[in-house]
């Protein structure tokens, strides 16, 4: 987790209302100690770590996340926010059970700027995709979807805002949908 953390809050809610049954948040992790998403999580009674990559490689970085994930006996990997692609290693650590929301109806505007490149292609609907991770960029299977309309006077801030807003009610549907099916 790198940013804000709305993604994340929307799953630790989720969790700690019930609505995501049966499920805990062991841990929030990020590399960035300033990112506002660990004081949230903290407020909520959810452990909280920061892990430092500047200066390491991508397989040392994520071997540390791993180790501290398996530690704590986590079963499911909520990436949110989280702008970097993971190492083999780390996604042969956790098969199948790493999880991901990007902002676009994959396969179309994968990677960074997905708004952006949504405006940019002139399409009338765009969205966000929950998917399971694998060594490739945005690729993972698809666990759901959910569609955005692309306004006329649209720009990147305002369609991101609407998308944003489904990506919480995404990430949880398919959260509660993976826990219902373990």
């Amino acid at each position: 987790m790198s940013g804000r953390g709305s993604n994340m809050t929307a799953l630790v809610d989720a969790v700690q209302s019930g609505e995501i049954p049966a499920s805990e948040v062991v841990v929030v992790i990020s590399d960035n100690a300033e990112a506002a998403g660990l004081e949230k999580a903290r407020a909520r009674g959810v452990e909280t770590l920061v892990i430092k990559r500047r200066g390491r490689s991508r397989e040392e970085h994520d071997a540390d996340i791993a180790d501290e994930l398996q530690k704590l006996g986590v079963e499911l990997v909520c990436l949110a926010g989280y702008m970097r692609i993971l190492s083999p290693e780390f996604i042969a650590a956790f098969p199948n059970r790493i999880i991901n929301i990007h902002p676009s109806l994959l396969p179309d505007f994968k990677g960074i700027d997905a708004q952006r490149q949504a405006l940019e292609a002139g399409v009338r609907t765009t969205g966000c995709t929950v998917h399971y991770v694998d060594e490739h960029l945005d690729n993972g299977d698809i666990i759901l979807q959910r569609e955005v309309e692309v306004l006329p006077d649209d720009d990147a801030e305002s369609l991101s805002g609407r998308i944003l807003k489904q990506e919480h009610i995404a990430y949880v549907e398919a959260v509660r949908k993976i826990v219902a099916d373990s």
